[in-house]
Parts: C-alpha cells; structure tokens; sequence
C-alpha cells in the first residue's frame, strides 16, 4: 500500500511538470510568433525608408501607378528602381525607363500583402500590410524637398 501511494504522488507530480512545460511552450510559442510579425512589419517600413534616403535628391522620387499598384519610383539617370508589392510580396525592379517590363520581372524582398504611397508636398506617406494583415505607416521628409518627376 505504501509503495502505491509513494507511485501516485509521483504520477501527480510529474502531471503537474508536463502541465507547466506545455503551458510554457505555448507561450513561447506565441511571443515568438508575436516578436517575428512585429519583426517583419518594421522591416518591410524600414526596407522601403533606407530605399528613399538612398535615393533623396532632387526628381529622384516618385510614386506611379504600376499595373494597378502603387510603386515607388526611385530614379538614377537613365534607369529607375521601382518597389511595388504583387501576388503577396515587395518587388524591386530595377530597370531602364523605356524598358516594358511588368511586375513580375521583378525581385521578390519580402511577404507584404499591399503598399499604399502617397507624395505630397515633399513628404511621402507609406503605409505597408503585412503577410498577416497588419497595417503600419510611416511619414517621410524628403530632404530633397521637391517631389519627383515620376
């Protein structure tokens, strides 16, 4: 009798151990899935920023339309870099302005679900949705201070 009540209690205990190791994995679990998608929001804003300071000069920037998506238009000389977002990711592609090439020429950057642009008055409105819906903007200044021939 002793040694089953001695057998229970350790059946007990290590229910109680498996109860807390899986409630800990499940919330690990779901802090990292929460950390990745606040991840991958900023990344793609801060993909699309570091692409138009690197560009910011005067005509440099433009926002078109591009097959029916907004695109951000970067230009350099004869050529121009557009980023765009189709059939679910941020597309770059960078290309000669006469050249006819579609959207999906481009080079695939990251999950995105839309990308909505605006330029006015030197300041560019980005507003990006992630992969899990999730929308984030950001405002920026361009240093330039004129808009783009685009």
């Amino acid at each position: 009798m002793d040694s089953l009540g001695a057998l229970l209690l350790f059946g007990v205990f290590a229910a109680c151990i498996l109860a807390a190791l899986l409630t800990g994995a499940r919330a690990y679990r779901r802090l990292t899935q929460r950390d990745r998608q606040t991840y991958d929001r900023r990344t793609l804003l801060q993909y699309v920023a570091t692409r138009v300071r690197q560009a910011d000069s005067l005509d440099g920037i433009g926002v078109e339309e591009f097959l029916g998506a907004d695109a951000l238009i970067l230009q350099e000389g004869d050529y121009e870099t557009r980023v765009y977002c189709y059939e679910g990711y941020l597309m770059e592609l960078y290309v000669s302005r006469e050249d006819p090439l579609g959207p999906a020429d481009g080079e695939r950057i990251m999950a995105a679900q839309a990308l909505e642009l605006s330029l006015e008055d030197g300041l560019l409105s980005i507003t990006a949705t992630d992969e899990a819906g999730e929308e984030s903007s950001l405002l920026l200044s361009l240093r330039s201070g004129e808009e783009g021939g685009a």
